[in-house]
């Protein structure tokens, strides 16, 4: 009994921590009360609340504090009445003028809520580069080996996207994650300094008078300044978002060395037979005047071409054809101004083709035999708006020997066997050849000893090969198309105009149209490498698995790799020309002498010197009968030579390549082709790829849409700073780790508030913790694991997992995942539960007691193992973290600190951990109860409220129940704390309840997974002044009448004087 009650108070049963008193049915009591009583009769805190009998269903009435159930009167101004008139006064209001008030040990902490991203984040790299962080992990020990990232060159061009931000970052997350786990990392950016886009982008500062009299070596000079100014604004930008390398030495492909290195490999290339010269058809961009590799070229969906198809009259026909005397072959053609170019017509031996009598039944038009594909003659039917009707069919291989008039000569035109490249998907089955205009035909003129016409200049005009004075100098892109068809309608050639719609390549430079055109260029045999390339590949890891499959049809099908350029800014071809027949000179002797000068002076070298200089010796009598070629090389050489350049450093292959899917085709193909030819291998161990930057609703970023969205703006803010804010490089982190970046990724301003959110959410827990471990030294004050409540030890079992699992995340290349697994581990795991469920013991507990210093020892082993997981991520975040720290950690940065530990001495899952997680499943039914009481305004808060659980007796949780009701550590394990209520119990049953009417006096839920049946009541006892629990045994303390007896031990641990004697001093 509770000293001080009567005689007639019954006995006081022990629910879950707390006390219940049990009365019989009884009248409701009539009780005396002075003055200031009545005044409050709407307080929330009399003696004894409401208490609700399980049994009987008694109710007590309430009576004031201090007086016993009976009649006598306490004096008016009693001390204690005093006392607890100013209680009540107190808890009307937000606590702050509670007399306990200084007694609640809340957290405290300088760690700023708000991010402040724009000023601490400079700070925090200034700190790592005073600190030489990165510098440091290079000279720690590296017990996992080394783990090397080579990072692929972006243009010098201008500003960096939200691409480079994507890639940049990813790879710094990887680099990151891996030196935390005990690998050694080097990482050294690269650039990519020559080619056109820098050219272009010269000449476009250039005024026209200074244009006058530009040389290539001062377009050169211009070039390299141009290039190195914009590498510095990039690297500027790189470190902004916490990317970690040797940014202060960098490669850049202008350095001597890096042309050296790539020298070597042409070098090695020409050694081994793979460097050619020939005329063969290449992109060609009319709109920059040089040949393009297939990864300089882009496919828009909305070209159209005016496509025909015509019909050239057969002048020599086989046996087997009499009868067809004015036959005629149809073809059709996307590109009328090759017609004048055409040497052959094609057909696939193969298919079956027929002889069709075309006649027009609403026209004017005579009828006329064609040879057609099988296959296609009814959708030509609906085309020409004609009757076919069939004459005879043959196999392909059957119109051998048939000879045609040029449409445009008159010459006599072979037509000849095709590949499998002709089918019956369009046109008619018949390709009209120009072996200069086009790769297959090419091959098939290489076949039957065409000739390679290519009438066009570099401009893109007809020259006067082009067989016809009319069309000298009309442009192939512009009025060429129209005056070729108006010739063959002229010569009554021409079946019909059809503009057609499909993707063509453009120069992704001058976004203008490409053409194919045969040039006299120098060129990469692929064809004797390509089994070589396969079978590298075969060793090569890709992620996703399935680019794999990507990448190789592309190697299967390449044609011989173009790499000479009619450009100045690059790394000059080092082949000489004789004056006379312009024969070249280009062997291993002079690209070697010639590397030798590059190295120690430059590529400009080539422009500067003689050429008696530039030769070697045994060429220098003989040197003025050369001249010096023009041509450069293509810059996939020169970014796919950068293997050669770091090898040093890196070692060879490399762990990983890391860029955008349009590099399958690009640098990962170049560096692979490079590579195989010189080594015998694949740069790469593995090669992974990422998406494209879209928008919402997936479009491509583009400025005439208005969806470009700027990383710096990201970071700094824009203009308008309410509309866009600084958010920091920690939010543009966040976001590339938390996106599925294998495919395309979205952003916007939408998503980026909602990744600050998530980032802020972190960073206000982060918060929380240091706030309440302020006062605590683990080195003295912790609490070995052995000693925890199971609560304690089921969180960190929780915690453990999570980041094992964050860590095969990261290994795996899912960042989402593992920031999924963050997410939810702090949001649920820890906030909502044990953060809730710590507040209690860390607030209102003795500053030293093993309930708040064990909460303490979990707390900050979760906070500095959280703040280890986030780092490679949130980066800015973690070392802010790391900084505020208590004493405890003896690195100076979260980067030296390694990846997160278990904790000590945890061991096997002991059996009542796994008894408390079967018992906190029993927190959501209990909140869906807690919710219908609050809903009935039966309760305010959980702690106002009683639970009662009936659980089946045949139940793991029931068992559970009786295994944790035997534990150590009650004052946290109790179930009462574990569901958040003042007062809690089970009771078993062999078969679940109805559940009861809902009520103003209870509230139930069930739980059928479970087993249970929730009912809540208004909890027994008074609310205390301090901690809010409701108990009995509030006023059982003389000194501190309005507190429970629990927070009455922690204030006179405190030293804190009784408010009686305030009041008697009042």
């Amino acid at each position: 009994m509770i000293a001080g009650l009567a005689k007639d108070v019954p006995p006081l049963h022990s629910i879950g921590g707390g006390v219940v008193a049990v009365w019989p049915k009884v009248k409701r009591q009539s009780t005396k009360r002075c003055s200031s009583w009545r005044k409050r009769q709407s307080t929330t805190l009399p003696v004894s609340a409401l208490l609700h009998s399980s049994q009987n269903g008694a109710l007590l009435a309430p009576a004031c504090i201090g007086l016993l159930v009976g009649t006598r009167k306490q004096p008016a101004k009693c001390r204690k009445h005093r006392v607890l008139c100013r209680a009540q006064k107190d808890q009307g209001k937000s606590g702050d003028d509670s007399v306990y008030k200084d007694t609640v040990l809340l957290p405290a902490t300088d760690f700023s809520q708000r991010a402040n991203a724009k000023k601490r984040e400079p700070e925090l790299q200034d700190f790592w580069n005073e600190k030489k962080i990165y510098e440091q992990l290079q000279e720690m020990e590296h017990p996992n080996g080394s783990f090397t990232l080579h990072d692929g060159p972006p243009y010098a061009n201008g500003s960096l996207h939200m691409g480079h931000a994507l890639n940049k970052i990813l790879k710094d997350i990887i680099n990151k994650f891996k030196a935390a786990t005990g690998h050694e990392i080097k990482f050294i950016p690269g650039w990519d300094c020559h080619g056109l886009p820098i050219e272009l982008k010269v000449l476009q500062s250039l005024k026209s008078k200074d244009k006058k009299g530009l040389t290539p070596l001062k377009l050169r000079q211009q070039a390299a300044k141009f290039a190195q100014e914009t590498v510095k604004e990039q690297r500027a930008s790189f470190q902004r978002y916490g990317v970690w390398g040797d940014f202060e030495s960098p490669y850049l492909t202008l350095l001597p060395k890096y042309e050296a290195a790539q020298l070597r490999i042409f070098e090695e290339m020409v050694r081994g037979g793979h460097i050619y010269r020939g005329r063969k058809p290449v992109y060609w961009s009319p709109s920059t005047r040089t040949a393009l590799a297939e990864a300089e070229l882009e496919y828009p969906e909305d070209h159209v071409s005016p496509s025909i198809y015509a019909a050239f009259k057969c002048t020599q026909l086989p046996d087997g054809f009499s009868g067809f005397e004015n036959l005629e072959l149809a073809v059709w053609t996307t590109t009328p101004w090759t017609i004048p170019a055409n040497r052959a017509v094609a057909v696939n031996p193969e298919l079956t083709y027929s002889i069709v009598k075309a006649v027009w039944t609403e026209s004017e038009r005579t009828p006329r035999h064609l040879v057609v594909a099988s296959g296609l003659v009814e959708r030509l039917q609906d085309l020409l708006k004609a009757t076919l009707t069939v004459e005879k069919e043959c196999a392909g291989g059957e119109l051998e020997g048939i000879k045609y008039e040029h449409p445009i000569t008159g010459v006599e035109t072979p037509l000849v066997m095709g590949g499998d490249y002709i089918t019956t998907e369009s046109g008619t089955g018949l390709v009209h050849t120009a072996p200069g205009h086009g790769a297959d035909d090419y091959l098939v003129g290489q076949k039957y000893g065409l000739e390679v016409a290519a009438p066009v200049d570099n401009a893109g005009n007809f020259t006067e090969e082009v067989g016809l004075e009319s069309l000298v100098g009309a442009n192939v892109l512009k009025d060429a198309n129209s005056k070729v068809t108006d010739l063959l309608e002229e010569k009554n050639l021409l079946l019909l105009r059809k503009p057609y719609s499909h993707k063509y390549p453009y120069d992704w430079r001058s976004k203008k149209p490409v053409i194919t055109r045969a040039t006299p260029q120098w060129f990469a045999s692929i064809d004797g490498l390509r089994s070589s390339v396969l079978k590298a590949m075969d060793e090569v890891q890709f992620i996703p698995e399935s680019y794999a499959n990507r990448m190789r049809p592309m190697v299967e099908g390449r044609s011989d790799w173009c790499i000479s350029r009619q450009r100045s800014w690059g790394v000059p071809i080092p082949a000489f020309y004789r004056k006379d027949t312009g024969e070249p000179l280009l062997n291993t002797d002079v690209i070697s002498h010639v590397r030798e000068i590059i190295e120690e002076r430059g590529s400009n070298a080539w422009f500067e010197l003689s050429i008696a200089e530039l030769l070697p010796e045994q060429y220098r009598d003989s040197a003025d009968e050369y001249e010096r070629g023009t041509d450069t090389m293509d810059v996939w050489f020169d970014s796919g030579s950068s293997w050669a350049y770091v090898e040093g450093e890196l070692g060879s292959p490399v762990d990983l390549y890391l860029e955008g899917q349009d590099q399958h085709r690009g640098w990962f193909q170049s560096s692979l082709i490079t590579s195989v030819a010189v080594n015998g291998r694949a740069p790469y161990k593995s090669v992974m790829t990422h998406g494209f930057c879209v928008d919402e609703n997936g479009r491509k970023m583009s400025k005439s849409i208005g969806n470009v969205i700027d990383p710096r703006t990201i970071i700094e803010g824009g203009k308008n700073q309410k509309l866009e804010p600084a958010r920091g490089a920690d939010v543009l982190r966040f976001w590339v780790a938390s996106v599925g970046f294998a495919s395309d990724v979205s952003i916007s301003l939408g998503i980026l508030k909602s990744t600050e959110e998530n980032v802020r959410r972190l960073r206000n827990r982060a918060r929380f913790i240091l706030g309440n471990i302020h006062d605590f030294d683990v080195a003295t004050e912790g609490i070995p694991y052995e000693d925890l409540p199971v609560i304690d030890q089921c969180i960190i079992r929780r915690a453990e997992n999570v980041f094992d699992q964050m860590k095969e995340a990261y290994d795996a290349y899912s960042f989402s995942v593992a920031t999924k697994l963050l997410d939810r581990f702090t949001s649920v795991d820890l906030s909502s539960l044990y953060l809730d469920l710590a507040k209690d013991r860390l607030y209102t507990s003795g500053k030293t007691s093993h309930s708040r210093r064990s909460c303490q020892t979990v707390l900050r082993w979760i906070l500095v193992n959280m703040t280890k997981a986030i780092a490679p991520v949130l980066c800015h975040l973690a070392e802010d973290i790391w900084q505020f720290l208590p004493p405890g950690e003896k690195e100076e940065s979260v980067f030296l600190a390694g990846w997160c530990k278990p904790f000590p001495k945890s061991g096997e899952v002991g059996a009542r951990v796994q008894d408390m997680d079967n018992i906190l499943q029993l927190r959501d039914p209990v909140n869906q109860a807690l919710e219908r009481a609050r809903g009935n305004k039966m309760i305010g808060s959980p702690l106002d409220a009683q639970v009662k659980i009936m659980v089946k007796s045949d139940s793991d949780l029931y068992n559970a129940l009786e295994q944790m009701a035997k534990v150590e550590h009650q004052s946290v394990d109790g179930l009462n704390w574990l569901l958040s209520v003042s007062q809690a119990h089970y009771e078993a049953v062999d078969a679940l309840p109805e559940l009861p009417n809902e009520s103003d006096e209870s509230a139930s839920s069930e739980d059928k997974d479970l087993g249970v049946v929730v009912i809540v009541a208004r909890a027994a006892g008074t609310k205390c002044e301090r901690c809010w629990v409701h108990t009995t045994n509030v006023g059982d303390c003389k000194e501190h009448p309005t507190i429970c007896l629990r927070c009455a031990d922690v204030v006179q641990e405190m030293g804190v004087p009784s408010p009686l004697e305030t009041v008697d001093s009042a």
